[in-house]
């Protein structure tokens, strides 16, 4: 969800074994600085710890043990940076859709639970989930999206979500926000599927899939995978 996207702990594990696999979308880097900082990123850039204002996340504990995150990096303490994007969303990317590999057995007491109540094919909630977090229960993004359905904060409140970093309830809210655009799009998934990225009112603004490139490739790709996953 662009208008709405996050990422977290356990950190090192995690990225170096994400780093290495086609299914991920770019490749995640992991930097050591001078300083001593860590920097997790899949944004294309020649200056990683630039100051880019929104595009940086940064993680840190503070003296309490207290892990935090903030878009200001800290001033006292050791910090990793977390630059994330959506995996889909990149129109330059070189991930060939129709053969990275699915991720065809996670969550699948959640999906189908969540696709059940709120009438959705589980196929494209997978699909979404992909797209947005290529199944990553702790991203969050530059923007402030978090989990799997990458919902942001406001979002995830009008839909009931305590905690977007817990999966089942990530899932719930992303499943159920997805099936309000179907229901305002008329099932037309991929108006739903370009609303989920851009919002409601950019689609109706220009009566149908905005001339955004995000947005245009995000369609397109989770179209693709919707595909491959109905097919399982």
């Amino acid at each position: 969800m662009k208008y709405a996207h996050t990422f977290c702990s356990p950190l090192l594990a995690f990225f170096l074994a994400f780093a290495s696999s086609a299914a991920c979308g770019d490749t995640i880097k992991r930097i050591v600085h001078s300083d001593g900082s860590v920097e997790f990123s899949n944004v294309k850039s020649d200056s990683p710890l630039a100051s880019d204002g929104a595009a940086t996340v940064y993680r840190y504990q503070d003296k309490y043990g207290v892990v935090s995150y903030s878009g200001e990096r800290p001033a006292n303490a050791k910090f990793s940076v977390i630059r994330f994007h959506c995996f889909a969303c990149d129109p330059s990317s070189t991930v060939n859709w129709d053969t990275t590999p699915l991720f065809a057995s996670r969550y699948n007491e959640q999906i189908e639970t969540a696709a059940k109540e709120f009438n959705v094919d589980p196929a494209l909630v997978r699909a979404v989930i992909h797209a947005e977090s290529a199944f990553n229960p702790r991203a969050l993004s530059p923007k402030g999206a978090q989990g799997l359905m990458q919902l942001m904060p406001a979002t995830a409140n009008e839909l009931g979500v305590v905690n977007a970093m817990v999966a089942e309830d990530n899932i719930r809210g992303g499943a159920n926000y997805l099936a309000q655009m179907l229901a305002r799009f008329r099932g037309d998934t991929k108006l739903a599927t370009a609303a989920y990225n851009a919002g409601p009112g950019a689609v109706s603004r220009h009566n149908g899939i905005p001339p955004y490139a995000e947005t245009r490739a995000y369609v397109k790709r989770v179209g693709i995978l919707y595909r491959r996953y109905a097919a399982l």
